[in-house]
């Protein structure tokens, strides 16, 4: 049975959410179409563009992302405490990125004075406004409204282009963030369609590890500190630090890197390469045992529901909501 989006997606449970998307008809996100024999493979691009500019107007980060042939998948943070931080002014500003506004903002915004009644308008309209601006279905709205309008035009015809609803799962330990973050990243491995981590095109990995080797680069042509340049992540995406930085994914970049690469390893269809013999800090540090841990990454998709986690907290939040049972629980 279909579950309200307000029963899936709740701040004071998680901030981290998968979310994913598929085309509801032959439509491609890219690769060659067999039925019409084209190639979407810039629609990737679109796609990508259009969730980093929404990130930069919402206050949702972006954790993971994998463009695939036929859906996609975004593994993302909502920042409530930013959203409610934000000026009035800020929030206009933001809001009329994506939208015309509204004439009573106009006429504020042109200097003219509004009697108290405008004035209450307005105040509630900038509520309304702040609490759109971290709502993940209003995100989800922008980005797939703008794709279907887009490969509408360019395929010449109407009518829907995504299914219905969208899919999220709630991850609610940092075991299952990790998990889901690199199940995301390998997916085009998963899928066969690339054979390393720098070949996963339109991935939010390829842009890590791109972004980690040009600041080694840097660092070494400028004689720079390699640790504080490597210390400089994508903008576009959440970064990792220290546990005790509260913005961040708390774990390093470099053992993020050294995790996915490794699993990758274990995982890919026919080149696995070489795989080392120790176990990723992480894993250690988590104390996940190495046959759970790949099971999990091979199984994410179909393990879960719309709530991943450990059984313990599984079965926790399932109380919580007065439900007999989760997916994933045995």
């Amino acid at each position: 049975m279909t579950r309200a989006r307000k029963a899936l997606i709740d701040l004071s449970s998680t901030s981290y959410y998968h979310l994913i998307a598929r085309c509801v008809r032959r439509a491609f996100l890219c690769g060659d179409d067999k039925y019409t024999g084209k190639n979407f493979d810039h629609r990737r691009t679109w796609l990508v563009e259009r969730v980093k500019l929404l990130s930069r107007v919402f206050a949702i980060e972006i954790a993971a992302y994998a463009i695939m042939s036929n859906h996609y998948h975004l593994v993302v943070k909502v920042n409530r405490q930013q959203a409610l931080s934000w000026s009035d002014n800020e929030v206009i500003s933001r809001w009329y990125k994506l939208y015309k506004g509204s004439p009573i903002i106009d006429k504020q915004r042109n200097g003219n004075t509004l009697s108290e009644a405008e004035q209450l308008l307005v105040s509630e309209l900038v509520e309304k406004w702040r609490a759109r601006l971290f709502d993940i279905s209003w995100f989800m709205k922008n980005l797939n409204e703008y794709i279907a309008k887009e490969a509408n035009k360019e395929d010449n015809c109407t009518g829907k282009y995504w299914e219905g609803r969208y899919k999220s799962q709630a991850l609610l330990d940092e075991t299952a963030l990790l998990s889901c973050m690199a199940y995301v990243d390998l997916n085009p491995i998963r899928a066969n369609m690339a054979n390393n981590l720098e070949d996963s095109d339109f991935t939010s990995i390829q842009e890590r590890i791109r972004h980690f080797k040009n600041s080694k680069e840097n660092a070494k042509k400028s004689n720079l500190n390699e640790a504080k340049s490597q210390a400089k992540q994508p903008k576009s995406l959440k970064p990792f630090g220290e546990r005790e930085h509260a913005n961040t994914i708390p774990f390093s970049l470099t053992d993020y890197l050294e995790l996915v690469d490794w699993t990758g390893r274990h995982i890919h269809p026919k080149k696995r390469g070489y795989i080392p013999t120790s176990m990723p800090n992480i894993l250690v540090s988590l104390k996940v045992e190495e046959v759970t841990w790949l099971d999990r990454i091979q199984s994410f998709g179909s393990h879960y529901g719309n709530f991943a986690g450990s059984q313990t907290v599984l079965r926790a939040h399932a109380a919580k909501n007065d439900v007999n049972w989760y997916k994933g629980v045995g």
